[in-house]
C-alpha cells in the first residue's frame, strides 16, 4: 500500500498488485504495463485520463462502498503518519472529495476478480440447497 503527494511520468509502471493512491498531478503514461492491484488517482480538473495508458486498464469513479472504504482508510493512515494537509482537507469534506478520485483497474485483474466472485458464489448457492 503506497499513498503519495504526487508521482512523476510512467507511476505504477508495470505494477502487479497492492494499492496505490495519488493525492495529487500524475505524469505521463500512468498504468502503462499495469497487470495488477488498484491505484486511486485524486483527479479535481478531470485531467487524469489523458495522462493515463489506457492499454491495459479501465478508469471508474469510485462509489463502490468497498472501494470507498478503502480509500478512506489509506488516506485517513497517510494524514495520520504524514500529517498531510491535503490528506487532511480531503477527509474535512469526504463526501465531495470522494466525488474527485478515478479507480484504475487492469482490465485482466478485474475479470479475475469477477470469476472468482462468482465461483464463491456458485458454491455459497450450492451449499445453501
Amino acid at each position: 500500500m503506497i499513498t503519495a503527494a504526487n508521482t512523476g511520468d510512467h507511476g505504477c509502471e508495470y505494477m502487479t498488485g497492492g494499492r496505490v493512491v495519488v493525492l495529487g498531478e500524475t505524469g505521463r503514461n500512468f498504468a502503462a504495463g499495469m497487470s495488477g492491484g488498484i491505484a486511486y488517482v485524486w483527479d479535481p480538473e478531470g485531467r487524469f485520463p489523458e495522462r493515463c495508458n489506457m492499454e491495459m486498464v479501465e478508469l471508474d469513479r469510485t462509489n463502490d462502498p468497498d472501494d470507498i472504504e478503502e480509500l478512506r482508510s489509506l488516506i485517513e493512515k497517510h494524514a495520520r503518519y504524514t500529517g498531510s494537509k491535503v490528506a487532511k482537507e480531503l477527509l474535512g469534506d469526504w463526501r465531495h472529495s470522494v466525488t474527485e478520485f478515478v479507480k484504475v483497474m487492469p482490465l485482466d485483474y478485474k475479470r479475475v476478480l469477477a470469476e472468482r466472485n462468482h465461483r464463491e458464489q456458485t458454491t455459497l448457492t450450492a451449499r445453501a440447497v
